[in-house]
């Protein structure tokens, strides 16, 4: 059984893609088995893994509507040695589309479900807003990685996600857990940051992740190239800093009792 994450944050601009990109690459670097999902129909986790969301017979679109099986929309990342589900506009119609349909929330679960078996990792990456593709992520996912920059609006920000995550939990996917925060584009220089970050590590203790992103232009180039950041300057802060949130992912579930938050 894979461990199925959705990287979701109802705030705009805050790493969700760099970080579902660069996860999935670092994971693979490890040798997992891993599938990002694209659930965004900006697509550009899609791009960021040098897929081109303009030449695709098949995405995660037609997967949902049920028009298409998963496998044959698969998409296979070269530069980070993982497989891509990919996205393109045409995901903008899904939203309409999707009410009418039996089961609306949980497609993509049903379409994940006979392919357990060839991963060890799948990364959802989530627009950013409460819709019925994001519903579709968090509905298929065992578990939420919450990337977010350490400023006070993104206090204000946390605090509807968990809310949102708590109905979900509550209402359609009684597995899904908060598995943690991940402190994002961090500026040691900043005092705010520095607060922010010390404010979520005395509130949400362990639900912290102990890895810290900085701020890194490296990171912010590589979609341009069709790459993961952790793919395009190996040896850049950002790249070493996903590269340590892996290794930190995998030894929390090599543990006998992941060390998921639960949802209070």
């Amino acid at each position: 059984m894979p461990k199925i994450f959705a990287i979701a944050n109802q705030k705009g601009g805050v790493g969700k893609t760099t970080t579902t990109v660069n996860l999935a690459a670092a994971l693979a670097d490890t040798g997992q088995r891993v599938l990002l999902i694209d659930l965004d129909p900006q697509g550009n986790a899609t791009m960021g893994s040098g897929v081109d969301k303009r030449a695709l017979k098949a995405s995660v679109y037609q997967v949902l509507l049920g028009l298409a099986p998963l496998a044959s929309a698969l998409q296979r990342s070269s530069t980070g040695r993982y497989d891509v589900l990919p996205s393109n506009r045409e995901l903008a119609g899904a939203e309409i589309e999707l009410v009418e349909l039996d089961a609306r929330e949980r497609r993509l679960k049903d379409a994940l479900s006979s392919h357990h078996d060839d991963y060890d990792f799948i990364l959802i990456d989530c627009p950013p807003a409460l819709s019925l593709l994001t519903l579709n992520g968090l509905c298929a996912a065992h578990g939420v990685i919450i990337p977010m920059q350490c400023e006070y609006f993104a206090l204000e920000g946390l605090s509807d996600l968990v809310n949102t995550i708590k109905q979900v939990h509550r209402n359609l996917n009684g597995d899904l857990e908060i598995i943690g925060l991940l402190r994002v584009m961090f500026d040691p220089r900043s005092t705010l940051a520095n607060q922010v970050s010390a404010q979520l590590e005395e509130h949400f203790a362990d639900k912290v992740f102990k890895t810290v992103v900085p701020r890194n232009v490296r990171l912010a180039e590589a979609p341009s190239y069709g790459m993961p950041g952790v793919v395009f300057d190996r040896s850049s802060k950002g790249a070493q800093a996903y590269l340590a949130f892996a290794v930190e992912m995998i030894g929390r579930f090599n543990q006998k009792e992941p060390q998921a938050a639960a949802i209070e």
